[in-house]
């Protein structure tokens, strides 16, 4: 029988967990930007409707990327300073493209070393100030996309994809980007414009790379190419997953708050479970009913990226669960679905959060030690 302490202790831990709970749910009064996100899905479906037409699908995942983090780019202000921030964007990323779609059918040692490679040049980018590391991060998980969507064609004989078809794809999505930015900026009279989103950061000062900044950006790299060594090393199935996972959970940078890390993981878990539920519709389809479904689900994919964009202020947990079910629908739409495939799906997504938890453990003990290194002394009384 339970004693009244017991009981006591119980319930204190159980309202604790639901206070913690409540947090990681709670929404801001600023609510939601549907006009945003009503305006990203309004362009994404330009090019959805351009690859269905041409009957490339294939690299439809490409340009709505190319897209939507050309528009998380944009810096606002004047055309011709938009313009070349993002067409220098658009360049750095179809090198990132044609780099992870290229290598993707390589030994999986190369994807491993690119995979380090690339995440430790994205966490040294908070040399160059908070938005080029925000910019740099997102191409950082683009690239682990690359290489779980690469890896997927080259071993699904049904679809066959070009890294520069792919290249092309991503390039014509930032440029899209561009091309609404310049009609934007003609009907507002050629004024200035703002920044799309306006929660990523604006600032470009330069900064000191300190040792616990370069041991985290050490740490990511060893996660995340860790994750890929496992994924594709042990050939598992749909194990890109794990290091998608990753970099969907890994919090960015060692000072973000605890609350937002927990937020990522959150939403990172249930991305993965209704990804996995919406790709058991087209289990056991086949000729036009396949193709029926398959194009729905990619319009829903539409309509999750855009209410991640709308959602990017009103709850982080739930923005990253829009967007990483979206992005996952579209990653592995092209694969044959069972309960098994589902299940491994989501096994590896907890595996590779788990990796993310692990990781942000590290640098919390990293940001306490660093708080005690640079916490001044008390002034001694004259």
């Amino acid at each position: 029988m339970a004693t009244p302490i017991g009981q006591s202790r119980r319930a204190v831990h159980r309202g604790g967990a639901r206070r913690r709970l409540a947090k990681v749910f709670a929404v801001s009064p600023a609510g939601i930007d549907w006009r945003r996100g009503v305006a990203f899905l309004d362009i994404a479906l330009i090019p959805l409707v351009v690859f269905w037409a041409i009957g490339h699908e294939e690299y439809l995942l490409s340009a709505l990327f190319g897209l939507l983090f050309a528009g998380l780019s944009d810096p606002g202000g004047s055309f011709g300073h938009i313009a070349s921030h993002v067409a220098a964007f658009g360049l750095i990323g179809a090198g990132v493209t044609a780099l992870g779609f290229g290598i993707a059918a390589d030994a999986w040692g190369w994807l491993v070393l690119a995979a380090f490679a690339v995440t430790l040049v994205a966490g040294l980018a908070i040399a160059f100030g908070a938005r080029r590391f925000a910019t740099a991060l997102l191409l950082n998980m683009w690239f682990i996309v690359t290489l779980g969507v690469g890896f997927s064609f080259h071993h699904y004989a049904r679809l066959t994809s070009y890294t520069w078809g792919q290249v092309l794809a991503w390039t014509g999505g930032a440029a899209l980007w561009i091309v609404i930015a310049f009609l934007a900026w003609l009907i507002r009279g050629r004024t200035d414009q703002p920044q799309p989103v306006a929660e990523l950061p604006g600032d470009t000062s330069r900064r000191k790379l300190t040792r616990p900044l370069i041991m985290f950006a050490l740490v990511r790299a060893v996660a995340i190419s860790g994750a890929v060594a496992l994924a594709f090393g042990l050939n598992l199935s749909h194990g890109y997953w794990m290091p998608i996972a990753v970099a969907v959970a890994l919090k960015p940078n060692l000072q973000q708050a605890t609350l937002a890390s927990v937020q990522r993981i959150v939403g990172a878990l249930i991305g993965a479970v209704v990804a996995a539920l919406l790709l058991l519709l087209p289990a056991g389809e086949d000729g036009l009913r396949l193709f029926a479904v398959t194009r729905g689900l990619e319009v829903v994919a539409l309509v999750l990226l855009m209410h991640g964009v709308a959602m990017r202020v009103w709850n982080y947990a739930l923005y990253t669960a829009a967007i990483a079910a979206g992005a996952l629908v579209l990653v592995d739409l092209a694969q044959p679905s069972d309960y098994a495939a589902e299940g491994y799906r989501v096994l590896w997504t907890v595996c590779g959060v788990g990796i993310g938890l692990l990781v942000m453990l590290l640098a919390g003990v990293l940001a306490k030690r660093t708080a005690k290194r640079t916490a001044k002394p008390p002034a001694q009384p004259a």
